[in-house]
């Protein structure tokens, strides 16, 4: 066994300890949220690196920070977002966070952070990276979870696995999206190349379905809501997903906060990060009860079954920091070269250095 394989797995045993530990210890009322609730007996925390505990540091004195924190409302896969909010995570650091609708472009939400018009901000990774490049004043954190991508098509069609999208035309919602970035990047390592040997469409995202229901397009790329209520009747499959191979241990998403803040209020900058960490880890314990925060925002036609499907579904137990964070941020600079999104001369590693932080060492 390499040593890469060695720390993989050194990574997975921390990881599955403490999911069982916290399991214990979140098996009382879901209102019980005081520090002991989240402290399991017997397990020593120093050694889970990957995820500390929140009572490694005390909360914030004095009067409540009050903080600006921008999403996507109708991404499932922030559920511990509103999480944080109905359970008292924020409450907990001493924090009053305003959750910030926010819908324009990735540059405009970078601008807004870095300009202190939101103090922090969660997106995808493969969407954020290269408008970084560019110097914006954000740092990475955290990754918050792995699972916000899929390939579908109707059944019958033919499409079995990624391979087989060669010579096919896919529809896809935004053909700078991340999930366009992510399917290439596959493609490209199975030897395909998903600009000569792939027909991307452009199609609204809502509708992407629609096109291969047409025949227009052989297969599409989608994101929960849509794509786990499309996969329910039946007439859908799943081809492929950002949880596969090397990535079912990966984070898609992270936790972007503003320059100023963390130089300036590093305490209040680790306060954020760790409650939503902990918010993180309470919905992958308990997605049934995390499913009904997320209720108000999911589409009319999402039973709360589904919603915890979706929250099942996502990795909310993966949200690295510190230098595992790195690693996986360079991994991602790295596969963005191999469809030159990046310039083959990026030093990916002294990117990865610049644009994250560890709020924890501070």
């Amino acid at each position: 066994m390499s040593g890469d394989d060695n720390h993989s797995r050194s990574a997975f045993d921390r990881r599955t300890l403490l999911r069982a530990g916290l399991a214990a210890a979140l098996a009382g009322p879901a209102g019980a949220i005081g520090a002991q609730a989240f402290t399991p007996r017997g397990i020593d925390f120093a050694q889970f690196p990957l995820c500390k505990a929140s009572s490694d540091a005390p909360p914030l004195t004095g009067a409540p920070r009050k903080l600006k924190l921008s999403w996507n409302a109708g991404a499932v896969c922030l559920t511990p977002l509103p999480v944080a909010i109905d359970h008292g995570f924020f409450q907990k650091q001493n924090l009053e966070v305003e959750l910030i609708n926010y819908s324009g472009s990735t540059d405009q939400l970078l601008e807004a952070i870095a300009t202190g018009k939101s103090d922090a901000g969660l997106g995808m990774a493969l969407r954020w990276l290269k408008p970084l490049e560019q110097g914006f004043d954000v740092k990475i954190a955290a990754g918050t979870h792995g699972g916000c991508m899929r390939v579908l098509t109707r059944v019958g069609s033919g499409v079995e696995k990624l391979a087989d999208l060669k010579g096919r035309t896919l529809a896809v919602g935004d053909l700078a999206g991340p999930d366009k970035n992510f399917f290439s990047i596959q493609l490209a390592k199975l030897g395909i190349d998903p600009i000569k040997d792939v027909d991307w469409r452009a199609y609204p995202g809502n509708v992407v379905n629609v096109a291969a229901d047409k025949g227009e397009v052989q297969a599409f790329l989608a994101s929960d809501p849509l794509a786990y209520l499309w996969l329910k009747d039946g007439a859908y499959k799943e081809v492929a997903s950002n949880l596969e191979g090397e990535y079912r241990d990966k984070s898609c998403c992270i936790v972007g906060l503003r320059g100023s803040l963390v130089r300036e209020e590093p305490q209040v900058a680790r306060a954020l990060t760790q409650a939503l960490l902990d918010a993180a880890m309470f919905t992958a314990q308990n997605p049934e009860v995390a499913a009904k925060s997320f209720q108000p925002y999911a589409p009319k036609a999402a039973t709360l079954a589904d919603i915890e499907g979706m929250v099942r579904y996502h990795t909310h137990h993966h949200h690295p920091v510190g230098e595992v964070l790195k690693r996986e941020l360079e991994a991602y600079a790295d596969d963005l070269k191999v469809i030159s999104v990046f310039k083959p001369s990026t030093n990916t590693a002294k990117f990865a250095e610049r644009i994250y932080v560890d709020v924890f060492s501070v």
